[in-house]
């Protein structure tokens, strides 16, 4: 690539960079949000959720050794993690990192 089509990248990322933080306040003045984005913050992260839950689920074979342990163990400590904290970010973030660990170092 030469310097002109490096600096024209940049240029149109930081373009995008700029539209993308400045899309909410450009495009929703009111004091209300529509209701499609209620709907979305609303239940967006219980989708999440269920989503990361069969993605884990997805290729467990539960008639081999370890027998889905690790992933069984993971979806628990998660359902614990949300119940006493009640915060889907925390839980989301934190449910993903264990399962990670557990499926690379154990």
């Amino acid at each position: 690539m030469s310097n002109i089509e490096i600096f024209l990248a940049i240029g149109v990322m930081t373009a995008v960079n700029i539209f993308t933080r400045a899309f909410p306040f450009i495009f929703f003045k009111k004091a209300e949000l529509p209701a499609s984005l209620e709907f979305i913050g609303k239940y967006f992260p219980a989708i999440i959720l269920t989503i990361l839950i069969f993605y884990t689920l997805k290729d467990i074979d539960f008639s081999l050794y370890p027998y889905g342990i690790k992933e069984l163990g993971a979806i628990f400590f998660t359902i614990v993690l949300h119940l006493s904290l009640k915060n889907y970010l925390v839980s989301i973030f934190l449910g993903t990192i264990f399962y990670m660990g557990l499926v690379q170092y154990l």
